[in-house]
């Protein structure tokens, strides 16, 4: 009998789990209120992770509930900390979030060699947006002239993407490139991996992200630690660019060094 609850008990963390990474956060809040209501009533995790789910829905008065009971029991558990300190950014207002259809792979933080690279976001909008940003979030790249600027799903402004690697971007997406973008960290400073996800022919040749010296694929999110996240849950360039002054030339002579991340910082 012991058994069995164990097992039902890992198949409801592992389906809860599955549904947080398939962007299905109205399943994720009744699985995991499932989980504690029978099988795990003092389980931090299961806390954190229904706080996460009630986060993404825009019931921030549940999710306040959630994290406080996880640090009720665990005073120094720190991802409901620093969630706590989110939500108190994001005040009273909810800003509900559209479910996505779309699953989140681990493979969206390689970052791959031409492929991909990390780029950190400036000028940052409005502190509820921003906020309410954690590690997995896909987010949407939009050519405004010669700036880059990133979005949520529902095109709410977010920031823009810095310089160095905007100028070659803006070029690249003009002459049919896509990308794909993922938030990689919002702690202090906010972070997006930026993928390749289609070269037009025009641009044979010509690469996202210029490689450093070697060849290489590194990982920002193992499987492991992405699933551990939804457990819990140059300044003269850029004045140019920021006021319209970049040209060609200053694309083709930008210094293309991706900032470097731990992946501690992936942690809500």
């Amino acid at each position: 009998m012991e058994d069995e609850q164990v097992r039902t008990r890992r198949r409801i963390i592992k389906q809860a789990i599955d549904l947080a990474m398939q962007g299905k956060w109205r399943e994720a809040v009744e699985a995991n209120k499932s989980l504690i209501e029978n099988y795990a009533a003092g389980d931090v995790d299961a806390y954190n992770r229904l706080g996460r789910a009630y986060l993404e829905v825009g019931d921030y008065d549940q999710a306040r509930q959630s994290y406080s009971k996880a640090l009720d029991l665990d005073q120094y558990n720190v991802i409901a900390r620093k969630n706590l300190n989110r939500l108190q950014r994001l005040g009273g207002a909810a800003v509900a979030v559209a479910e996505s259809p779309n699953r989140v792979e681990p493979n969206s933080f390689l970052e791959e060699t031409g492929k991909a690279g990390v780029a950190t976001v400036t000028h940052l909008g409005a502190e509820p947006v921003v906020a309410s940003l954690v590690a997995g979030d896909k987010v949407q790249l939009k050519v405004e002239g010669k700036k880059l600027v990133v979005q949520n799903n529902r095109g709410d402004y977010i920031g823009m993407v810095e310089p160095k690697h905007a100028y070659r971007l803006i070029r690249l997406m003009s002459g049919g490139n896509k990308y794909s973008a993922n938030i990689i960290s919002n702690e202090g400073i906010i972070t997006v991996m930026i993928r390749e996800t289609y070269q037009d022919p025009s641009q044979l040749g010509h690469v996202s992200f210029p490689p450093r010296g070697f060849e290489r694929i590194r990982p920002y999110v193992t499987d492991r630690l992405f699933r551990r996240q939804l457990d819990m849950d140059e300044e003269n360039e850029e004045d140019e660019i920021y006021s319209g002054n970049g040209g060609e030339e200053d694309m083709d002579n930008m210094r293309d060094e991706s900032p470097g991340f731990d992946d501690k910082n992936l942690e809500v």
